[in-house]
């Protein structure tokens, strides 16, 4: 499966962002989505992820309350709404799929290219 995010860009703190991840090649319904980050000089870190059927997500610490990841399987599309933006969640996005629902890479085989977001203070 193929993947592509898009949707990143430049906002102010306390502003909000969708993250789009549409996926070609295979239907995602097969497969956990999630969403990571990684920011300059750190390690890529687990944002949010979603079941393959839609009835269970999991979220990172750092983005509870604020983030909130959905999916569309008939659209073969992942989204990650980002409201009360910190300085803080600037990095670079990815979503990836795998075939469990957990909180590291190591669970997810297929990844696409980020895309950038900046919060500004």
């Amino acid at each position: 499966v193929q993947l592509q995010a898009s949707g990143g860009g430049l906002v102010q703190a306390g502003g909000s962002l969708r993250l789009s991840c549409a996926a070609s090649g295979r239907p995602i319904s097969r497969y956990a989505m999630s969403w990571f980050r990684q920011a300059p000089g750190k390690e890529r870190e687990f944002v949010a992820a979603v079941s393959q059927n839609s009835g269970s997500t999991l979220y990172a610490d750092s983005v509870k309350g604020r983030f909130a990841i959905s999916r569309d399987n008939a659209k073969n599309t992942v989204y990650l709404q980002m409201n009360s933006l910190k300085p803080e969640d600037t990095a670079v996005y990815s979503c990836a799929a795998g075939l469990s629902m957990l909180g590291h890479r190591a669970a997810y085989g297929y990844w696409g290219q980020g895309t950038q977001v900046t919060v500004s203070s």
